[in-house]
């Protein structure tokens, strides 16, 4: 049975059988490895405090036929503010939901997992509604199946002023090349798209955005995240009990 070591941040648990879990873990060497962890929701496990969404650890796993299993873990990290700050851990949820739905298995996946480290602080920090958009934005951009927010999904050009966009064609259509389309992606909805894929996280900027722009970026992210995962995320009905309660 062979066993192997690796760094991963744990993205969702799933109880199983009397006293185990299926963990869903992040590595930046594996990519996306589903495992169980035996006997963790005993009290004394060794593994209870490590198996809880958005621990960072150390960890050693055996292969499985199936699944692979944990042997042992050693803490790096604990994003412990997402837990006392109810509307970022559910903001946290959605980055975390999409980045099990976008990353494969036995597939490196270093930059998104960098990318989650820098991101999950920024929850407590700053909107995390803003901050759980950018992230979306950003990790498409990593998996091969990214939209044109810039340039003509088409012909390639740069995309001036007011347009049309399509994601299901890629993204923005130019005016030549939309054919008299519906003009449903005004300029201001691109700047600041473009704004949220270029955001620095090490030293996230203060601004502004209009109400109507948001919801224009969000719709969409989630309308392109549906029709890529054909289901609803179960984390946006968490965001909207949340912050009903708001």
């Amino acid at each position: 049975m062979a066993i192997y070591t690796t760094e991963v941040l744990v993205l969702g648990v799933k109880n199983w059988g009397n006293a185990d879990k299926i963990v869903t873990l992040l590595s930046p060497t594996y990519g996306k490895i589903t495992a169980a962890a035996y006997g963790c929701r005993r009290p004394k496990s060794p593994l209870a405090a490590s198996m809880q969404p958005f621990s960072w650890l150390d960890i050693q796993l055996s292969k499985g036929e199936k699944m692979d299993t944990v042997r042992q873990c050693e803490h790096k990290g604990f994003f412990s503010d997402l837990y006392e700050n109810l509307t970022a851990m559910a903001y946290a949820s959605f980055i975390a939901e999409l980045a099990k739905e976008l990353c494969s298995e036995d597939e490196p996946q270093a930059e998104i997992y960098e990318k989650l480290l820098k991101i999950l602080p920024c929850l407590t920090k700053f909107n995390p509604r803003i901050c759980a958009l950018a992230s979306a934005y950003q990790i498409f951009e990593y998996t091969g199946c990214q939209l044109h927010y810039s340039q003509c999904a088409l012909c390639g050009s740069k995309i001036e002023g007011d347009c049309h966009f399509d994601a299901m064609q890629g993204g923005a259509i130019c005016t030549s090349c939309s054919q008299g389309k519906q003009i449903n992606y005004p300029s201001s909805v691109r700047l600041f798209i473009e704004h949220l894929l270029h955001l620095d996280w090490d030293n996230p900027p203060k601004f502004q955005v209009k109400g109507i722009d948001l919801i224009n970026a969000e719709k969409i992210l989630l309308d392109y995240i549906q029709s890529l995962i054909g289901k609803p995320f179960k984390s946006l009905t968490f965001i909207k009990q949340v912050t009903s309660l708001s």
